[in-house]
């Protein structure tokens, strides 16, 4: 279960899926999901379903939220975005969206996230 602690609002450029990371579109006020773990992410989804393109999505930019699993984690790593917008351990020089508060077995489970773009 997430704390989410800052919810921005914004709209969806195109299709965001739900808990998945998300980076700033190409215009202000608007996301879309991130596809590389280069992306300088802004948050994660926290919409309950997909967020199409001119839809409201609620990115939590600040607290504990929610995310997808790309592949297995360990609780604590750091985390980055995959090509889909799921979390997956980061590497060296990675734009980091935060920290693994719990471990994932494998792609598509849901993990708590401390989330904290590129602060770590």
């Amino acid at each position: 279960m997430g704390n989410p602690v800052l919810i921005k609002a914004l709209v969806a450029e195109a299709a965001v899926l739900p808990y998945r990371v998300v980076k700033f579109g190409s215009a202000d006020g608007y996301a879309v999901q991130a596809a590389a773990a280069t992306d300088t992410s802004v948050g994660l989804a926290d919409n309950l379903g997909q967020a199409d393109a001119g839809d409201t999505v609620d990115v939590i930019v600040n607290g504990v939220g929610e995310a997808e699993a790309g592949a297995a984690v360990t609780r604590g790593a750091r985390l980055t975005s995959d090509a889909s917008g799921r979390v997956v351990a980061a590497a060296s020089g990675n734009a980091v969206i935060g920290v693994a508060m719990a471990s994932a077995t494998a792609a598509g489970d849901i993990i708590p996230v401390n989330v904290a773009p590129s602060m770590y």
